[in-house]
């Protein structure tokens, strides 16, 4: 079959120019990320107007809803779409359809997972990151509504993850756009009530987040239902097979392994933190969550990465590949970056969006002088693991992430052993985001996607490798 029966949706991922349709395709995504992280910075901002135990109560369950989150999006998503794109790239387009319902599929019993561990073990679990009185119970009653909807997040995330396969990033984003500015005025409405409509204080945040969810699902269903769509999922004679698991599973539950990594680093520095009060709890939670507005961000990016590269190893153009591999590796650079410098120099511009409380601020400003500043390596790391999960090969970024969490645990252990003070706390974080953005660039530069790691290779040596490679 010739690239001309192709989509010209898919054609475009093959053949145009990298750099500027990356950030054609990067643009409404970015939009989209911004959105969804508006909206939890929505939220942050009215419980903040309930209190500093209610900030801290949301900042013991932000990691652990940022697992869920980045789970059923980044990773599970990203082999979603992954697969999509690579089913399309390679012209098998039944598989690609067929696909669809896999994941759903997968959704659904990932969302009990949850559902069943954090409503079941969340007390055990927020209390072991510090949570005390007033801030655990926030924290409980905001988490158990939560993740009693945690269907909603993932079949959300997945439609999303298998729309953005097929290399269309816009609906994605005009949904998520829509929903949030619906939430703007729902979730102080049901979290301080008016009229009729009584105050639910913390609930009515998890509340409206979830109503957000479900009428986004029905919306992305709807599309991907519809004439419009690239894909034609069936559900009437549907038959799961397991390759079609498996190709999903493959990339999905290995950028599981590197999720879980990045959240225990923030919940595990959480839990260091929380031996300096809840205000530093709240200081902690609510700077952290700039580093977590780099995920959306950098997803923004690297959503359309994982489609390109994903189609072009599909094709077998694994020089194209490489090439947009490193032209998206540095525009997340400069762009994690640019955020980082900023917020280390003004950090009181972010902290007062949510509280007032000098104690929180205080902790607050410390993190973001101390980390901020590398925050480019963060954007590299992940950027690099979207990529490599267009590739299907994911084993060098788990590894980027666990190194990343072994120094986070051993170096914030360690500085608050020997100093006692959250600036070296924060250091150790600082240095352990360096470590995984240069362990994945390296192993990237040193042909990892295309066997075993010679690094640093000339370029001309690369692409023999990768001959070597397409030849074996």
């Amino acid at each position: 079959m010739t690239t001309s029966a192709l989509n010209p949706r898919t054609r475009m991922l093959l053949e145009a120019p990298i750099a500027p349709t990356l950030l054609r395709l990067a643009a409404p995504n970015v939009l989209v990320m911004l959105a969804q992280a508006g909206v939890g910075l929505i939220e942050t901002y009215f419980v903040g107007k309930l209190g500093t135990d209610a900030l801290a109560g949301m900042a013991l369950v932000f990691p652990v809803v940022m697992l869920m989150q980045m789970t059923s999006a980044g990773a599970m998503g990203g082999g979603i779409a992954s697969a999509i794109a690579r089913a399309l790239g390679a012209r098998r387009r039944e598989d690609a359809d067929a696909l669809v319902l896999h994941a759903l599929a997968i959704a659904a019993v990932f969302s009990v997972v949850f559902t069943l561990a954090i409503v079941g073990g969340g007390r055990w679990l927020y209390a072991r990151m510090g949570g005390t009185g007033a801030a655990l119970e926030a924290a409980l009653v905001y988490s158990n509504w939560v993740f009693a909807g945690s269907l909603l997040v993932w079949v959300f995330n997945t439609l999303s993850a298998v729309i953005r396969g097929t290399g269309n990033m816009a609906v994605p984003a005009y949904v998520t756009v829509l929903g949030a500015v619906v939430l703007v005025p729902l979730s102080p409405l049901l979290i301080f009530g008016w009229g009729p409509v009584p105050g639910l204080g913390i609930a009515g945040g998890a509340m409206a987040l979830m109503a957000y969810y479900l009428i986004g699902s029905m919306v992305l269903a709807t599309y991907l239902w519809s004439p419009r769509s690239v894909l034609r999922p069936a559900i009437r004679h549907v038959r799961f097979r397991w390759a079609l698991f498996k190709d999903i599973l493959r990339v999905g539950l290995v950028g599981s392994v590197s999720t879980l990594a990045t959240n225990l680093a923030i919940g595990i520095t959480t839990a260091l933190v929380g031996s300096f009060g809840t205000a530093a709890i709240a200081g902690y939670g609510t700077a952290s969550r700039l580093e977590y507005l780099l995920v959306p961000l950098v997803f923004g990016l690297g959503a359309p990465l994982v489609a390109m590269v994903g189609t072009c190893i599909g094709a077998g153009q694994r020089e194209r590949a490489l090439r947009a591999t490193w032209i998206g590796a540095a525009m997340a650079f400069v762009m994690a970056e640019a955020i980082g410098l900023w917020a280390a120099a003004y950090p009181g511009v972010w902290l007062s969006l949510f509280n007032s409380d000098p104690n929180m601020h205080e902790a607050g400003a410390t993190y973001l002088r101390t980390v901020g500043p590398v925050y480019g390596f963060f954007g590299l790391g992940l950027v690099l693991y979207f990529a490599s999960q267009g590739a299907g090969r994911l084993g060098w970024p788990v590894v980027g992430n666990l190194v990343r969490l072994a120094f986070a645990i051993a170096g914030g252990w360690l500085a608050l052993r020997c100093s006692g003070g959250l600036t070296a706390l924060f250091a150790a974080q600082a240095a352990a985001l360096v470590l995984y953005g240069a362990v994945n660039a390296w192993a990237i530069a040193g042909g990892a996607w295309f066997g075993r790691v010679g690094w640093p290779r000339s370029t001309s040596a690369l692409l023999r490798h990768m001959s070597t490679a397409n030849n074996a």
